[in-house]
């Protein structure tokens, strides 16, 4: 199967990295065929321009929007690896969404109905977060945080989503946990 990561976070000692690279070796040691996108160390520019939005209604996008979306139509299977960071994903990740996931490619309206075109692929998404999973639940943040990634943007643009990981209290797991997790991430993963 075609798989590709797409990981945001700017530490490498970080879990979120610990977490991207476990699923590197698993698919690799399966013979998947695996590419991964590291956007910190790519250095994508996530700022939505006016040129990006004049441009995505014309079919038109610049060369690095156009090289991420020809790894995302390869793909069969799209991982997103990272943090919840004030109950959202990081900015540079908010940014890929805007400028990659485009009018045109991820999703289109015909006659006022929204389509999304990314149908055929799955997902799975990987966050980690401070909080733990009562205190998200408390406040109804564990829904919220689902709703607005799993619905509003990926199954948006079509996407089916395989499994969605919330690794919680991860910013100061135990060593034991973080085994845990890892023994956990490998074994629910949906390869």
């Amino acid at each position: 199967m075609k798989h590709l990561i797409i990981y945001a976070h700017p530490n490498s000692g970080s879990l979120n990295h610990h977490f991207k690279q476990t699923l590197a070796n698993t698919l690799s040691r399966q013979n998947h065929d695996l590419i991964i996108r590291d956007l910190y160390d790519l250095g994508f520019n996530p700022v939505l321009s006016l040129a990006d939005m004049s441009g995505q209604r014309k079919g038109e996008v610049s060369e690095d929007v156009q090289k991420e979306q020809e790894y995302i139509t390869w793909a069969e299977h799209i991982t997103f690896v990272y943090p919840i960071w004030w109950t959202g994903m990081p900015a540079i990740m908010k940014g890929y969404i805007d400028r990659v996931f485009s009018y045109g490619f991820a999703y289109r309206y015909d006659g006022g109905v929204q389509k999304g075109l990314l149908k055929g692929r799955r997902a799975t998404l990987v966050n980690t977060h401070g909080k733990s999973q009562a205190e998200y639940k408390g406040i109804g943040m564990d829904k919220a945080l689902s709703l607005t990634s799993d619905t509003g943007v990926y199954g948006y643009c079509g996407l089916e989503i395989a499994q969605h990981f919330f690794f919680d209290q991860a910013d100061r797991p135990s060593p034991e946990r973080i085994q845990e997790w890892t023994e956990m991430l490998i074994a629910s993963y949906p390869y």
